[in-house]
């Protein structure tokens, strides 16, 4: 067990030290929202179940019975809270030994900002693991598959081929999402949302969706993503961990879910026998999806 003594910081016990540095930075807000749609749970864990619809109206012939449809359940995927804590020890003597409040001071800050960088962490591990096929959904796919089950056959969320973030490729993935399908094959209204990527293509997303003319490129054509406004924002997200992947949110509903349990909690407490003072953070939550729709993408050529 860690535990902080007057040995931790030998030099908060002597005068002169200007300043401290490296435990407490200024840290990114929570990232989860442009992910996710974040709920709050009330359970041990949460499940979006899908229920197929029904086909398309048969021509009905004058004076025949007309015929019925049925749906039924799909494939059903669970997502178990987690609980996450973190905590310190200070010894009675380091407390009262230590010269410098500061340093005292940014052991709570710092630990906040463990607990959200964990949180950021978490949810985009997510779209890290896109298509790794030892992270699977309800229908046992990865998030990402050119083949999920469907009654008509499987379904693709991901370009057939892996693309880098392009122009063309852009176009691509949107075409895929406006001709997307239900479980019984019928169209539906699938709309991008944002342009999700890492800090690496920061700058490549805002000039492929932002410029007048086609980017990179000496054709004076029009940007057809732009002037259409088919994708409406980009989104970069600091905990992506693959430089080439990229993803686009849509509008599917019960897609992808982040469920708060219990929101983060701070408390401390003294040892009896010790006399050494305890401080910890708890957080309770869970992210993942249940309509793989939800996100569209490439893991990059």
């Amino acid at each position: 067990m860690a535990v902080i003594t007057t040995g931790s910081h030998p030099k908060a016990l002597w005068p002169g030290v200007h300043a401290w540095f490296g435990a407490e930075y200024a840290k990114h807000g929570d990232q989860n929202a442009a992910l996710f749609d974040v709920k709050s749970s009330k359970q041990n864990y949460e499940e979006i179940v899908e229920q197929t619809s029904f086909g398309l109206a048969p021509v009905k012939a004058e004076g025949s019975s007309t015929a019925y449809d049925s749906h039924a359940q799909g494939a059903t995927s669970r997502g178990t809270n987690v609980a996450y804590s973190l905590g310190y020890i200070v010894t009675r003597e380091e407390k009262a030994d230590n010269l410098y409040e500061s340093v005292s001071m940014q052991r709570a800050s710092s630990l906040a900002f463990s607990m959200a960088t964990t949180r950021n962490i978490v949810g985009a591990n997510v779209y890290n693991r896109f298509d790794d096929t030892a992270y699977t959904g309800g229908d046992g796919s990865a998030l990402g598959v050119t083949d999920h089950a469907s009654l008509v056959g499987n379904q693709s969320n991901i370009l057939a081929t892996a693309a880098d973030l392009s122009e063309a490729a852009l176009e691509d993935i949107t075409i895929q999402i406006m001709d997307a399908k239900n479980s019984r094959g019928l169209q539906i209204a699938l709309q991008p949302q944002c342009l999700i990527l890492p800090t690496a293509l920061v700058y490549e997303g805002e000039r492929i969706l932002k410029s007048n003319l086609r980017s990179g490129t000496a054709d004076n054509d029009l940007n057809a993503l732009y002037s259409m406004g088919v994708i409406p924002k980009v989104v970069v997200n600091n905990y992506l961990t693959d430089s080439d992947q990229w993803f686009v949110r849509t509008n599917a509903p019960q897609s992808m879910c982040w469920f708060d349990r219990e929101a983060v909690e701070f408390s401390k407490d003294e040892d009896f026998d010790t006399d050494n003072a305890k401080a910890k953070a708890y957080m309770r939550f869970v992210p993942f999806w249940g309509d793989w729709r939800g996100v569209y993408g490439s893991p990059g050529a």
